[in-house]
């Protein structure tokens, strides 16, 4: 399978580009392309009309393409200045003329409209302040092609404010940015035009102002809204869900950085799907719901007792259970065997001071490995040589032998053939019939409107809209994702 295939792509001076495209659409691998990390099997790279082959990024760097990545990868323990000019020191009588280095810094900030002590240390300073470093030292490079890959994620509004109006400034002097984000909002705000890739494959080239949100939502989804399969009758029920509350959220739980102050109310039997482009926020609300991250603000009432979850272990304490979609690296351990992970969230609730019999295990897993269809159907099998979709099903395991009120399914289905999928899909229709609360995260419209009796839509980290799901189509879902606005 190729990562790239007969892909187009073209930069101006003077002019803000944003790559976009779902994950898995080609974004990181043309990005490394074009700084030095990848090279090409096919076709070649061109840099003011002439063909280059970076072998490494130093040597794009040198060439003037520049990248600043999502994760600021300067040295927290150097000065300010210390990291712009890393490398290119300047020196005097061979001895590192300090005071020339702050002055340049000083210079070099200014350019960006920023003011800061060149002196601090780096990781003294905010994540927006240590971007627009990254951005400094990019210029003292003399960068001609500036990369910002997912600049903004970390960022408050008002520091994204402040780095789109640096963008902005640069284009202005004929820096050509390439800007990759998840933000619709953001792209729209500074982009001149926009490229956008799904499944490796070029969808096409558009100036900002030829296309709308909708429409640029449904290129990166791949489905034209009129085409989309409405799921009305897909055979869940849409009836009102009437049990008790599980979890209410007040209208200022939020974590900065992560997601905007919401409300939310999860009722028993209840299905209630996230939808929202990646890194509008999915996975962020429901780490909240479950205390992989703390709020900041507010709180939240579980079976009417209002709590703060302090962590994982408090969610569990008071029934939740969270199957992150990091099956590998935030769920399952792969040199355990089937049953050791089976058990793992049962004895952590217990605690380690009263350790499961063995016979227990066994009953346990015997007992679920049959209940999920997990194959191959051995226990001691090491669960890192399963399936993607047994590998799912153990980890669903996990989670149900705790008997929650709430489970948290992000991206249940995600990279699993069709058969474990609808397996998946069902079990959380029967967990739904049988009283569990369940929120459910996906890509896919198809399933969230398939099993959801409500959905909670997410756009740029806010909560845009909850809808019942009684005539809720494909099309209308898509169109709030894209405006923002529930119609």
């Amino acid at each position: 399978m190729l990562a790239l295939d007969d892909v187009g792509f073209r930069m101006f001076p003077g002019e803000v580009h944003a790559l976009m495209g779902e994950n898995g659409a080609g974004k990181s691998t043309l990005i490394k392309v074009l700084t030095g990390v990848h090279g090409v099997d096919d076709g070649s790279v061109e840099l003011d009309g002439s063909p280059v082959a970076f072998g490494t990024p130093g040597e794009a760097r040198r060439a003037g393409v520049s990248t600043v990545y999502q994760e600021v990868n300067l040295c927290p323990n150097l000065s300010v200045a210390e990291n712009i000019c890393l490398g290119r020191e300047p020196r005097r009588r061979g001895r590192i003329d300090w005071r020339g280095m702050r002055r340049r810094a000083e210079a070099l900030l200014a350019r960006l409209d920023v003011e800061v002590d060149v002196t601090a240390e780096l990781g003294s300073c905010s994540i927006a302040v240590q971007q627009l470093v990254a951005i400094a030292r990019a210029l003292d490079v003399e960068a001609r092609v500036l990369v910002l890959d997912e600049p903004t994620s970390s960022l408050d509004a008002g520091e994204v404010d402040r780095l789109l109006a640096v963008l902005r400034s640069l284009r202005d002097e004929g820096m050509a940015i390439l800007f990759v984000s998840h933000f619709i909002d953001q792209v729209f705000a500074v982009a001149d035009r926009m490229t956008v890739l799904r499944n490796g494959k070029l969808v096409g080239e558009y100036r900002t102002e030829e296309i709308t949100p909708v429409e640029l939502v449904t290129r990166m989804l791949g489905k034209e809204l009129a085409a989309l399969e409405d799921l009305e009758e897909a055979g869940h029920s849409r009836a009102e869900v009437a049990g008790a509350p599980v979890l209410l959220v007040a209208d200022d739980l939020g974590r900065r950085g992560g997601i905007a102050p919401f409300s939310l109310d999860i009722r028993e039997g209840e299905v209630l799907g996230l939808a929202g482009l990646l890194g509008s926020g999915r996975t962020e609300l429901a780490r909240l719901l479950f205390g992989a991250d703390q709020a900041d603000s507010g709180s939240m009432s579980i079976g009417g007792e209002t709590t703060a979850l302090r962590g994982p272990r408090a969610g569990l304490d008071h029934g939740i259970a969270f199957c992150s979609e990091n099956r590998k690296t935030e769920g399952l351990i792969e040199e355990l065997t089937v049953r050791e992970n089976i058990v793992l969230a049962l004895q952590a609730s217990k605690g380690w001071a009263r350790p499961l019999t063995r016979r227990r295990q066994d009953e346990i897993a015997a007992r679920y490995i049959e209940a999920l269809d997990i194959r191959p159907a051995n226990p001691e099998a090491r669960v890192g040589e399963l399936s993607g979709g047994n590998q799912q099903k153990v980890l669903l395991a996990r989670w149900l032998i705790t008997e929650p009120r709430l489970l948290i399914l992000d991206e249940p289905t995600r990279g699993i053939d069709i058969g474990a999928k609808t397996e998946i899909q069902r079990l959380v229709t029967r967990l739904s019939a049988d009283g569990m609360a369940v929120v459910f995260v996906s890509a896919e419209l198809e399933e969230v409107l398939r099993l959801s009796h409500r959905v909670a839509v997410l756009r740029d980290r806010v909560v845009v809209a909850q809808v019942d799901n009684d005539s809720l189509t494909a099309e209308r879902l898509m169109a709030v994702m894209a405006e923002g606005v529930a119609r």
